[in-house]
């Protein structure tokens, strides 16, 4: 189906929100549950650099690009492809799944029907197969089937199976697929759209543990999170009781135990909800892992592949354009209040000084165009237009305070939209109000001084008005 701006941002919210998740709970994984008040924090820790995902993201990443490429999961040839590239990256990955890695190893060839044969022997060995590594990687699989619950119901099972033979990681896979898939639609969180794609005898069995994850927070749950059951109870958890997009991967990670696991498909469902414009930039500045063989990704690959998947490439080429186009001859001036930020436009990116050395983009930016190593180039996507934002005030904050994140590195900033009328405008004055303490009239006041094509959306003041009158209570 045709993608609208907001089911595309929902979209890119499922992949980025996932391995989010991923890299936050990293650090903490087969450690006792977090509690309030201690904070969760981006950190490095155990094999796990800053912001590096892991195999959860790692193993979903084939599965994404698969679907970028426009390949069907439903074609045999596809699972091959898939399996093919799990085999590669487990022959150097830093951490693999018991159960994962034992599929894998046993595989006589790399194709689909190994490794389901391959999964269904071990779990006749074993007795059991019911590892949550199969719901870890549901976040892509429902982005080729929007509007076709059967088709995201089909794919999901037949992606679990390829290591999963339990029929209890087939179940979650199709119930999360699905719901992601109508939360990526309509902006909606409901798990039972999920739940009625199972047999109907196996039905009620997830609706009851659904609910029970609902009486109880992450930490309180008893089932082993390293169960599909016990991950799928934690992840809704968290899901139910997070206030935002960012609070649910807090919560995921309080979990304990598998935390990477529980944050990573919170992150996908929750991502699907909330979008993408409500991931606060500390949580995706650094993401960054396996992406393929011989490659490394970073957030910048997830957004790509995820905007190939469900057709959001604009007609400019974008997020793969090596240049987006200049409205205007550049334009750079100094922040009035702070000479260490530039304010810009998008040709501010060719003509700033070197000494510039962190970006705030609040607009689309090509390949080419990025002039500072990702770590120090935040894209923030706020639309010029009222009522576009579902996360107005969110995004607003958030590009104001990425600024002031990366002053307080030492960095110089450019902050710049396409032509530095309406964007830049509002979020450099948000910035002088909640960062280097100035009353939002003068701002605004010093910025039409400032600013030759200063000409901001009434929307947008009015929202920077609001902020500077709530903090002045």
């Amino acid at each position: 189906m045709a993608t609208t701006s907001l089911q595309q941002d929902r979209a890119l919210g499922a992949i980025l929100a996932s391995a989010a998740g991923d890299a936050l709970g990293a650090p903490y994984e087969f450690q006792p549950a977090v509690l309030p008040p201690k904070p969760i924090v981006t950190k490095a820790g155990g094999a796990w650099e800053l912001g590096e995902w892991t195999d959860d993201t790692a193993m979903a990443l084939p599965i994404l690009r698969a679907l970028a490429d426009g390949r069907s999961l439903d074609d045999e040839a596809t699972l091959d492809h898939i399996v093919d590239e799990w085999a590669v990256w487990r022959r150097g990955a830093k951490d693999v799944g018991i159960q994962i890695g034992a599929v894998l190893r046993s595989l006589p060839d790399h194709t689909a029907g190994a490794a389901r044969t391959a999964a269904a022997a071990l779990h006749q060995q074993r007795g059991r197969s019911g590892g949550n590594g199969s719901l870890m990687r549901t976040g892509p699989v429902a982005l080729r089937y929007l509007g076709d619950h059967a088709g995201a119901a089909r794919a999901a099972r037949g992606i679990s199976d390829l290591t999963h033979f339990d029929v209890d990681a087939g179940d979650a896979s199709v119930a999360w697929s699905v719901a992601i898939a109508h939360a990526v639609e309509t902006g909606e969180l409901d798990l039972e759209r999920g739940i009625a794609q199972l047999p109907a005898e196996r039905q009620q069995r997830w609706r009851d543990l659904a609910a029970e994850a609902e009486t109880q927070m992450p930490w309180e749950l008893t089932a082993n999170n390293g169960w599909v059951v016990g991950a799928f109870q934690a992840a809704w958890s968290a899901i139910v009781h997070g206030a935002t997009l960012a609070e649910v991967l807090e919560l995921a990670v309080r979990s304990g135990k598998d935390t990477d696991t529980v944050a990573t498909i919170a992150g996908s469902l929750a991502g699907a909800v909330y979008g993408a414009s409500a991931i606060p930039a500390s949580l995706t500045r650094h993401l960054h892992g396996w992406s393929a063989e011989g490659a490394t990704g970073d957030r910048r690959t997830l957004i790509e592949l995820a905007t190939l998947a469900v057709g959001g490439v604009d007609s400019y080429g974008w997020p793969m354009a090596e240049r987006m186009p200049l409205l205007n001859e550049p334009l750079l001036v100094p922040h009035p209040a702070d000479p260490g930020v530039w304010l810009g436009d998008l040709g501010a990116l060719d003509v700033a000084p070197a000494s510039v050395t962190a970006v705030v983009s609040l607009c689309r930016v090509g390949r080419e165009q990025a002039r500072v190593e990702a770590v120090n180039h935040i894209e923030v996507r706020l639309i010029d237009q009222p009522g576009k934002n579902p996360h107005l005030d969110l995004v607003l904050t958030d590009a104001a305070d990425a600024v002031a994140m990366l002053r307080s590195e030492g960095h110089e900033v450019l902050l710049h939209c396409a032509e530095s009328r309406s964007r830049t405008a509002a979020v450099g004055a948000l910035y002088a109000v909640r960062h280097r303490g100035a009353d939002a009239e003068d701002a605004f006041a010093s910025l039409r001084t400032a600013m030759p094509r200063y000409n901001p959306q009434p929307f947008l003041v009015d929202a920077v008005r609001r902020f500077a009158a709530e903090a002045a209570r």
